[in-house]
């Protein structure tokens, strides 16, 4: 196998493994009823001046499976904390004890699992675009390859395989994650 081809097979692979990195950081983000701290990362807090993650201002904690703790490093800093997670609209009551930031994480309905379900779909789906999306990409650049009728045929059927095979680990993940969401 020639070395451009091999580059457009190895870009290929890391564009559709970029897809698959992508819809697991977006899975992180959907809440399936068990604290996490990942939770509260997209919460940003008033820091010095600058808006800063709240992982970098605080220690985030999950003590048990409803519970998430943030224990700043500085207490001046626990009525902004408080402040950012409500304005951060992900459906926390936050309660501030003077030490720590409580937040109980209530469990999901019914309605809420399936509006869950349906969000993870739709990310799943995006994952498996950006895989049609570099597939079609590479079958464009073999066919400007100056190559044999016959490799080009047997390099899209390998372009075709790693379609199917990150398909099929994307129908995998959205399975598990569907079965986390519905579990009570």
């Amino acid at each position: 196998m020639n070395e451009e081809i091999k580059f457009i097979l190895d870009a290929t692979k890391e564009s559709m493994d970029h897809a698959i990195t992508h819809l697991e950081k977006e899975f992180v983000k959907i809440r399936a009823g068990k604290a996490s701290p990942s939770m509260l990362s997209s919460v940003m807090v008033e820091y010095y001046g600058s808006q800063t993650p709240l992982s970098q201002v605080s220690n985030i904690n999950t003590p048990d499976g409803r519970t998430i703790s943030v224990q700043p490093w500085e207490k001046s800093l626990l009525q902004e904390i408080e402040t950012a997670i409500m304005n951060a609209n992900l459906g926390f009551n936050p309660m501030n004890n003077g030490e720590m930031i409580i937040i109980n994480v209530p469990p999901l309905t019914e309605e809420r699992r399936v509006q869950l379900v349906k969000q993870a779909k739709a990310e799943a789906e995006d994952a498996k675009i950006g895989v049609r999306n570099a597939r079609q990409e590479a079958k464009k650049e073999i066919k400007e390859l100056d190559i044999s009728e016959d490799l080009e045929s047997n390099v899209e059927v390998d372009i075709q395989e790693l379609t199917d095979n990150y398909t099929k680990k994307i129908d995998a993940f959205l399975e598990n994650k569907e079965a986390e969401i519905m579990k009570v």
